[in-house]
This record gives C-alpha cells, structure tokens and sequence, in this order.
C-alpha cells in the first residue's frame, strides 16, 4: 500500500558499505551537472538505476513540506509531539529527545516485537514506527545516523496516503545532495542511501565488482547484502581505488545493466508500468523537504539507449546548494515553488 515493500526487503540484510570505493566515487563527482566525470565520459545515478536497484515507485507527490511547526503550516496541523503521541500512543522519555529527533535505540526497543494479541491499530502504530525508521536508516540517513527526525511524521498520519508520494525522486534527491556535499574537502562523512551508491557501482562496473556474487533476485540491490569491504588500511584502499577509476575505459562501464534476460526474470512488474518507466528520461527536479537537485539525465542518454547530443548547460543551483532547511522554518513548496513546478510539469520534460 505505501510502495515500500521492496525497500523493506532489504531491511532484512545488513549492508556494509566500501568507504573507500565510494570516497573515490565523490572525488569525481561534480556538483554543476550531478555526474561522475570518468575518462571514459559522464554516467550518473538516474532515477532508473532507483527503480531497479531499491524497488521504489517514481511517479507521485514530490515529499515536501516543513522541519518544524506543523501546527502553523499544515492543514489541521497540531504540534509535533501531540501527533507524535497520538500516531505512536505514548511519548519517549525525554532523556530520548533531542529537539525535533528521537533516539533510534527507543523505536527499535519499543517497536521491535508486535505483541501477538495486536488489534489493527496496534499493528498501524507498529507499522508507523517500523517507517520512519526505514527511513532514517535506509532512505534520508544523515550524519546523525542514530537519531529519528519527526519530518515524516504528516506523511505517516495516513497511511492509506503514502503510496501517492515519489520516495524515489526524494531518495535520490538526498543522495545528491549528499554528493554535492562531499566534494567539499571540509566534509568528512558519508551520509546518505549509501547502498544505493554502491549497488549502482557494483552493477556498472564490473571491474570494481566483488567476486562471487552472481545470483541476485528483486530488488537487485539485495544482490550484495552478504558482502563485506576489506578491512586493510583504509588510506590504501583509498589510493587503489582512485588508480582504478583512472585507468577505466568505456568497456569497463555498462550502459544497460537492466537490459538482460536475467534482470527481466526477477523484475517485478509494478516497476516498469508507464507512469513510472517514463519518467525515467525526465530532465526535472527532485526535492527532498529543502533539498532540490537536478535530474540531468541529458548528458548520459547511453544509459538510456540513446544516442549523445550536446547537452543544455548546466544549471546553476549553487543557491540551493547553500540551503538545507535551517534557520528559520518555510513551507517549502512555496518558498521553492519554481522547483515544485518542475516536478508538477515531469512529463512535459521527458526525453
């Protein structure tokens, strides 16, 4: 009903993710074009490579709105914490409580076991938790990886809602935005879906791809959930990764991972239904809350079978870039409304 149901398989697996590889990665990531310059030329995470990878439904309601303040911004809104305890039944304690975020470690205590008597409420109120905290470790975790944000909290009062809403446009608006940050020498962490970024390496590059992990079954990102990164010296890691990417040429990257009759056995079909498949070529923007990025897929239409023209310049969003919903709270699809019409208008930009 929510379109998460894939994502939730891969809850099931803890994914250990190369720091090393994904920093290389970063390095050759750049923030004007949302593309890795490789010497080959120009490839990208598109919302494609979401679909296939994390199972997540594209077209939809971009995931907007507010940080704070509910009550002042939404529609029958209340503050935060009355929601909080009438969407989960009780408050946490407040040594749980840090400003807008609660303790990972409480949701996962507290909600980890549904009791076996469990009216439909009860199971709706473990459903909620069990949500928010995919979200916050799969989807939008950040650098505070420990900690639960109340940002999901108008989209988890209705349940019966959250299948509308495009959690792949937001999961790779935040990937972005998380890139766009890491080519900045001050930062660093790693933050974001991580195994996004490393499923999406691993399935391009077969060069860079760990061995013995052949069979794979929907979504294709479960295809590494049992793999584990070397544990040498992570500064020499490092220095071979970048050597590797250095010497890649344009056989070492696959252009159409998907296209195979292996792929087609295990996909499910919800993924390629013509509301979602199409927008795959969308030149548009993705918006997470106060993260907007650029779907430039313009600049890598090999990925898409396509033939490569001369791209349109790249846009500049240094002033979004800049933005990440602190100092004083907005309703984001009015205070970024030009962006939010890019995404009303995604069909008029298809490819």
């Amino acid at each position: 009903m929510t379109g998460l149901y894939h994502l939730a398989r891969l809850n099931s697996q803890w994914f250990w993710v190369d720091e090393s590889l994904l920093s290389a990665f970063i390095e050759r990531w750049r923030p004007e074009t949302h593309t890795f310059h490789m010497p080959f030329g120009e490839c990208t995470i598109t919302l494609q490579d979401v679909a296939y990878q994390l199972g997540l439904p594209i077209d939809g309601a971009p995931v907007s709105g507010c940080l704070t303040k509910f009550e002042n911004l939404m529609e029958h809104g209340r503050p935060a914490w009355v929601w909080f305890r009438e969407l989960f039944g009780e408050l946490p304690p407040q040594s749980k409580v840090k400003q807008m975020t609660v303790c990972y470690t409480w949701f996962h205590e507290r909600f980890r076991v549904l009791p076996a008597d469990a009216t439909d409420e009860t199971v709706r109120v473990y459903a909620r938790a069990y949500i928010l905290m995919l979200f916050s470790s799969q989807l939008f975790a950040d650098k505070n990886a420990n900690r639960v944000h109340l940002r999901w909290l108008p989209y988890l009062a209705s349940l019966d809602d959250l299948g509308r809403y495009s959690w792949s446009s937001a999961a790779l608006a935040w990937l972005y935005r998380c890139l766009c940050r890491g080519t900045n020498r001050n930062v660093v962490n790693l933050a974001g879906p991580l195994q996004l970024l490393q499923s999406w390496i691993f399935w391009r590059f077969p060069t860079l791809r760990p061995t013995g992990f052949d069979q794979f079954r929907f979504p294709l990102a479960s295809r590494w959930a049992e793999f584990v990164p070397r544990n040498d010296a992570g500064a020499q890691r490092l220095v071979s990764a970048r050597l590797a990417l250095d010497r890649l040429r344009v056989h070492d990257f696959v252009w159409e991972p998907y296209s195979s009759v292996d792929v087609a056995a295990v996909i499910h079909p919800e993924i390629l239904a013509d509301e979602h498949r199409r927008l795959w070529t969308a030149v548009t923007s993705l918006i997470y809350f106060a993260a907007i990025e650029w779907h430039q897929v313009d600049r890598v239409l090999p990925q898409f079978d396509g033939v490569q023209h001369l791209p349109e310049g790249a846009l500049n969003i240094d002033w979004l870039h800049a933005k990440d919903g602190r100092g004083g709270d907005r309703w984001f699809p009015t205070y970024y409304q030009e962006w939010h019409h890019f995404w009303e208008d995604r069909l008029q930009s298809v490819i």
